[in-house]
Formats: structure tokens, C-alpha cells, sequence
């Protein structure tokens, strides 16, 4: 059963988000919901839930839907296995009513419904649900032994893999997922796209992953021209149907008024002579090649260029020996040595939570070893994004975006800080926003901002495509390939970390390993 949409509108004051929007979203095809930060993606994916209220309008949903939820406080006193069987409605409610009527005295009656109950439960697959729940639990990484603690007592990306299998469970009619690999490391995301790829239903994923959307999807619904257009395919062939069609638009465009330019022109210089049939048979084909003004696009991409300091560094950026680091009397780094050369561009990759943030703090300064010691070579200047933007932007701030950009480059002129700030999006009024009112993507490319206008010869970023739309992961990606310096990058996102990275820091299986190559090299001889 599809998904259909029907004259759906909603309005947030005098802004109009989305206006008598129909379509449908068919079993059988996997759609990528996309558009920029703001086009309002998620409000779309909630009112498809029921979770928020469209301002006119009605959504037809299948029987059975699995939907990412993002409430996780709600499941903490619940065991991890039983969070994902709750996933299948029916079969959840029947369990609980089953255990509920064990616990009270025997009757026909309550004999009668016992019955009923198993069999509702033998339909559902009850009898072998916990082993199918483990089956999905340890693909997405959770480890046996967390599979029947509570949820409060496992980590918290763990906790959402765990409501990502929720989703999952129980062969859903259809799948409505936003942002599913944010808290998945590059294993569960190969994992999720297997399944994808097996899944029979209607899917609506949103995603900055454009690796995973290019992998995973059949369509692509993108929101941009005040309205949602499908295109069939992947993100990438998305893209360029759609750059396709607007500029045939602009070329027939352009060509209309050159033919308009002739026609002006033969009707002022023959409008008052003899041949008024012929000038007014001009006039009426003025008329009809008028072109219709084109929608202007709301997807923008912000201009990133990190400009290395003059002063060239020494060939050994940052010499690490022997370092060690714990938490709690947990060891995340041991006895781990290597040499930053000039003109590295590293990733790092590895599961979530497993040392990689810890790493980069070290290297750029900010967290000292417990043991061992971090070297910095001949003139190295670092500039580092952390993973936590409140490690530099403290949303308590008073100050506006422009205010915070001064401050942090206070010898750099107005006009430069406001062309910085244009270059990622902060345009017009945009630039006094207050910072404390900031979203996370435009916190993100605020920070970026700052990194400009930096003197750095090494760029340490750690998951700076986070809370980026895929126009803006696009532009960093290419603004690191270009990059003239040293680079060393933490991210879970395929494409970013394949385009930059030419050597990989790979946490795996408690150990750290160094890899003298890119990202597909590596896999594929990971495959092997």
C-alpha cells in the first residue's frame, strides 16, 4: 500500500512552508526526502508520522509503519530486546496483556482470552521474535551482553541504533526514517543498506549521508521550489536531472528574449508606416514568447576555502609516542606512536565512542595524555572544529554571529568579516543573529567561518559534516581536497572522508592501525 499525500499545507505564522502539496510514495520504491537546513524536510516526515498536525490537508498511511523515534528518555527503564519487539505494535501489546493475566486467578473467561492472545502472538511471530531482535541488535553493533540490560545503563548512540532497530522490526509496510546513520559508525550503515536494499515496503529516509541515499534509494522527493518533486534515481543522478532542467529553462529563457529583442525592434521601426498587419502580428508573438519568471531555487551552497598561513611548517607536523589516555579506568588510547607529516590528509574512522574525538583533542591541544607525548613540529599552527560546538560557542553567548566572529579574529576588518560571513550563508540580517538562537548547522558553519579567517597550516576537524546539508558537506569536502596544509579528519560520512583522506587512523578491534592509503582501498582489502 503507497503512502499518498493530499493537498497538504502548513504555515507557521505568514510563512508558508509547504502549499496543496499531493503526491505519493509507492510500495516497493525507497525515497530520499531532501532539500537544504529549513526547507523543512523533518516538519514533512513528522505530519507523515502524525506527530505534527498539517494546517489543511490528509496523509493515508498503511497498517503497520515503522517509525525512527527520537524520544529515547521514554524506553530507559525497559530492557534493550523488549524496546525493539515494541516495534510490532500488535505483538507488544498482546505480550504484556499475556503476562498481565498469568499474574490473576483462572477463569473461562480470562482462559478464553489467553487463547486468543497466543494466538495473536503465533501470528506475529512472537515465539521467535526475541531471536529476530537479536539478530538485528547485533548487526547494528550492540554487543550480546548489553542485549538484555536496561536501556539507561547501555551508552546513548547505542540507544538509538536500538530505536533504529525498533523501526525495523516486525516487517513494516512502511519506513519513515530521519537522519538513521547519524549515531552509526561506517560497519552499521553497510549493515542498514544491506537491509535496505532486501526491504519490500515504501521507505521515506532523510539523510546528509549522500553515500547512503546514493546507495539506498530508487527516488528522490526533493522539497525546493515551494513544492516536492520526484525524480527517479539516486541523489546523484537527482542532481543532475534537476541542474538539467533549469538550465534548458534558462537557455529557452535567454533565447525568448533575444527573439522578443528582434521583435521590439521590427515593431519600432515599421509600428507607424505601412505595415501595421505585419508589426501587429509581431506584437501578438511578443505576446506569447513572454517567459514566465523562473522559480528561484532555495538550495544554496556556501563558498569554504581554508587559506594556509605563509609560514610553511617543518616536514614533521606532530610526532605522537607512546600515548595513553583513560577514562574511569578505561583505557580508549594505549601506547599509540606515529608521525603527521606536511601536507597529510588523514581520517579517522572507527565505531562511535571508541577513542577517536579523545585522539584529535590530544593532537590539537586541548586534552593532555596521560602518558606519552605529543611533539609539535617547526612552526605548526592548528585550527580545530570540535565535535561539541559549545567547546567553542557557549549558546549562553550574548553576541550575534558577527559580534563572535570580531571577537575571535579582532585585527580583521568589518568588510572582511562580513564577506566571511556571506561566503556561509550568513546574509543580510542573517549576520546578527544571535548566536544562542543559532541551529547546529548554522553553528557548524559559523565556527567555519572563524577557520577562515584563521592563521592555521593544519586543519583538525572532528565530525564537522554533522549538522551540514549535503550542498554544504559538498563544498567542505572540495574546500579540504584543495586545502594546501595538513589535514586531519574524523567522520562516519563515506564520501567526505573517500574524497579528502590519502591515509586513514582506523580504530578496530581495540587496537589502532595506521593505513598508508584512501577509504576504498582500505575496504576492499578489509573485504578480502
Amino acid at each position: 500500500m503507497a503512502i499518498t499525500v493530499n493537498n497538504l499545507t502548513k504555515t507557521y505564522g505568514s510563512r508558508v512552508l509547504f502549499e496543496n502539496v499531493t503526491c505519493s510514495f509507492n510500495a516497493g520504491n525507497r525515497y530520499g526526502l531532501t532539500g537544504p537546513n529549513g526547507s523543512g524536510k523533518s516538519t514533512f516526515l513528522k505530519m507523515i508520522m502524525g506527530f505534527e498536525e498539517p494546517t489543511s490537508g490528509t496523509v493515508n498511511l498503511p497498517d503497520r509503519v515503522g517509525i525512527l523515534r527520537q524520544n529515547i528518555e521514554d524506553f530507559h527503564e525497559f530492557q534493550v530486546v523488549d524496546v525493539v519487539i515494541m516495534g510490532n505494535k500488535r505483538l507488544w501489546d498482546a505480550l504484556k496483556e499475556r503476562d498481565v493475566l498469568y499474574e490473576v486467578e483462572m477463569s473461562d473467561d480470562i482462559g478464553m482470552r489467553l487463547g486468543e492472545l497466543e494466538g495473536i502472538i503465533a501470528e506475529e511471530n512472537g515465539y521467535s521474535a526475541d531471536s529476530e531482535a537479536e539478530l538485528f541488535l547485533t548487526g547494528m553493533g550492540i554487543p550480546e551482553e548489553l542485549i538484555h540490560q536496561k536501556m539507561n545503563a547501555i551508552p546513548t548512540d547505542m540507544q538509538f541504533k536500538v530505536l533504529l532497530c525498533q523501526a525495523l522490526f516486525g516487517e513494516p509496510l512502511a519506513l519513515l526514517l530521519d537522519e538513521p546513520t547519524n549515531h552509526l559508525d561506517m560497519e552499521s550503515i553497510g549493515w542498514l543498506e544491506t537491509f535496505m536494499h532486501q526491504y519490500k515496503g515504501t521507505l521515506i529516509v532523510i539523510s546528509h549521508d549522500r553515500h547512503f541515499l546514493n546507495s539506498v534509494c530508487t527516488h528522490i522527493a526533493d522539497i525546493d521550489y515551494e513544492t516536492i518533486i520526484t525524480y527517479p534515481g539516486n541523489y546523484d543522478q537527482m542532481v543532475f536531472a534537476k541542474t538539467s532542467v533549469r538550465d534548458r529553462a534558462e537557455q529557452d529563457a535567454k533565447s525568448k528574449e533575444k527573439k522578443i529583442a528582434q521583435l521590439k525592434d521590427f515593431v519600432s521601426r515599421f509600428g507607424a508606416g505601412t505595415r501595421a498587419s505585419q508589426v501587429q502580428s509581431r506584437v501578438r508573438e511578443m505576446d506569447r514568447l513572454q517567459p514566465q519568471e523562473l522559480k528561484k531555487s532555495n538550495i544554496q551552497r556556501p563558498y569554504i576555502r581554508f587559506i594556509p598561513t605563509e609560514k610553511a611548517p617543518g616536514q614533521v607536523i606532530l610526532k605522537i609516542h607512546g600515548v595513553s589516555k583513560s577514562y574511569e579506568g578505561k583505557k580508549v588510547i594505549d601506547n599509540f606512536s606515529m608521525e603527521i607529516l606536511r601536507g597529510d590528509k588523514i581520517g579517522i574512522i572507527g565505531p562511535n565512542g571508541c577513542g577517536k574525538s579523545t585522539l584529535v583533542k590530544m593532537l590539537s591541544g586541548v586534552l593532555a595524555p596521560d602518558s606519552g607525548t605529543i611533539e609539535n613540529g617547526h612552526q605548526l599552527k592548528i585550527s580545530y572544529f570540535p565535535q561539541n560546538h559549545t567547546d567553542i560557542i557557549e549558546k549562553q553567548e550574548m553576541s550575534n554571529a558577527f559580534d563572535w566572529l570580531k571577537k575571535f579574529r579582532q585585527s580583521t576588518y568589518d568588510q572582511e568579516i562580513r564577506s566571511a560571513l556571506g561566503k556561509m550563508l550568513f546574509a543580510g540580517d542573517d549576520a546578527f543573529k544571535p548566536v544562542g538562537t543559532l541551529s547546529g548547522g548554522e553553528t557548524a558553519r559559523l565556527i567555519m567561518a572563524g577557520m577562515t579567517l584563521a592563521d592555521h597550516n593544519t586543519l583538525i576537524m572532528d565530525e564537522p559534516n554533522n549538522h551540514l546539508d549535503l550542498e554544504a558537506v559538498s563544498a567542505l569536502a572540495w574546500s579540504l581536497e584543495e586545502y594546501k596544509g595538513t589535514a586531519v579528519v574524523v567522520s562516519h560520512d563515506r564520501d567526505l572522508i573517500g574524497e579528502v583522506a590519502t591515509k586513514l587512523i582506523v580504530f578496530e578491534d581495540d587496537k589502532i592501525r595506521i593505513f598508508d592509503g584512501p577509504l576504498d582501498e582500505y575496504l576492499a582489502t578489509k573485504a578480502k
